[in-house]
């Protein structure tokens, strides 16, 4: 296994090193300075803009306040004029998103072995960093059970603030859960890392079809586990859940087991198709081909069509006489000319498939009405799509 990158800075006249974290995948800055309390706002985004992090000791109120005036100093920079191709127009917006994040993750903060944050009036995030990078080891357990920071912590490791408050949204997220109407209003708990089934309408069309069978169901690529357990709710008696992830594994066992349908759902580690043929499997890939540029973007970026081409050519093979597959795809992908509909059609004859019928939704999320995006012209023309493909032999 190769070993964690480390950071390193130069702070009180000594060399200092810690584990530098980074769940987006971001590498580690070359340039670090002390910054506290006695920080300007103006000077703080130069030096992020220049690509010198800020290790912060000061406040930790005041570093979110921080945060929070080099994003106003982003936001009011004049936004470069998007070109009228939809294609160059959305690999530029994606250019800017990714040099923002960049910008805005060079404010870090410290965390002590036991995933504390040894600043004044730091929130208690052992839980939240706990669900996101594993629990410390039980030898660096420090006493304190009111999020206290121990007196003079040594930093163990570094992380940017934005990650952090990232990471305590994601822990809220899983607590309270996210309410899913095919479900009967039962909710699902999305953990760290693992897409959010935030945009319920393609749940919809799953629990809208008809289904081919009730016997057996394969879910390609669970996530949350959200599809297998509508698929079982629905009647179906036994659903083999796949995915790759040991995040997205966990969630759907934990999830299914919630919901009070694990006997009848079986979640499995596996690339795309378990083994064996089922009379219905279901496949919901990433929307959009294009490079994910961090780890957690696999779950909207399909590069090159991969996952979608991978179910779309090994269907056949797993689906029994007379099943049907169930292809979940939105179609911004095409309003933002990243991939025509004829090479969707294309390559549904080319994996011996054939279209059986569709079922149509338009998005119901806020960014489809937001006339400030500057993707709203495709966002608003989307539509997701249950396509019911059966083979053609």
């Amino acid at each position: 296994m190769n070993a964690p990158p480390v950071v390193e800075w130069t702070e009180a006249d000594e060399a200092r090193s810690a584990r530098w974290r980074s769940e987006n995948g971001a590498p580690p800055p070359r340039r670090i300075v002390i910054a506290d309390d006695r920080m300007k706002a103006d000077a703080a985004y130069k030096l992020a803009c220049e690509g010198t992090a800020l290790l912060w000791r000061g406040d930790f109120h005041n570093a979110r306040q921080l945060l929070t005036a080099m994003t106003r100093r982003i936001d009011r920079r004049p936004r470069k004029t998007l070109p009228d191709d939809p294609a160059q127009a959305f690999h530029q917006h994606r250019a800017a998103q990714n040099q923002r994040a960049r910008i805005l993750g060079m404010l870090l903060v410290p965390l002590d072995a036991t995933l504390t944050v040894p600043l004044h009036r730091a929130p208690d995030v052992r839980a939240a960093c706990a669900q996101a990078y594993g629990p410390p080891p039980a030898d660096t357990e420090d006493g304190t059970t009111d999020g206290t920071p121990p007196a003079s912590p040594p930093t163990a490791s570094v992380v940017s603030l934005r990650e952090l408050l990232g990471l305590i949204g994601a822990y809220e997220w899983r607590k309270k859960g996210v309410e899913i109407p095919a479900l009967g209003g039962d909710r699902i708990h999305p953990h760290y890392g693992v897409f959010s089934p935030a945009r319920g309408e393609y749940v919809d069309l799953v629990a809208a079809a008809p289904l081919p069978a009730q016997d057996l169901a394969f879910d390609i690529g669970t996530g949350t586990g959200v599809l297998a357990s509508v698929l079982a709710r629905r009647g179906v008696r036994r659903v083999v859940a796949t995915d790759q992830d040991p995040r997205a594994l966990a969630c759907a066992r934990e999830n299914t087991e919630r919901l009070g349908v694990a006997g009848r759902v079986a979640v499995v580690e596996a690339d795309l198709f378990p083994e064996g043929r089922a009379p219905l499997v279901v496949c919901n890939p990433p929307w959009v081909p294009a490079k994910p540029t961090t780890p957690i973007e696999y779950a909207v970026y399909d590069p090159g069509s991969r996952m979608l081409r991978g179910f779309l050519n090994g269907l056949a093979d797993h689906l029994t006489p007379g099943g049907e597959g169930w292809l979940i795809l939105s179609d911004l992908a095409e309003h933002l000319d990243l991939r025509p509909r004829s090479e969707l059609t294309d390559a549904f004859a080319t994996a011996g498939l054939k279209v059986v019928d569709r079922l149509d939704v338009t998005p119901r999320h806020p960014r489809a009405r937001d006339t400030s995006d500057p993707l709203h012209v495709a966002r608003a023309a989307e539509v997701t799509s249950l396509w019911r493909l059966t083979a053609t032999d």
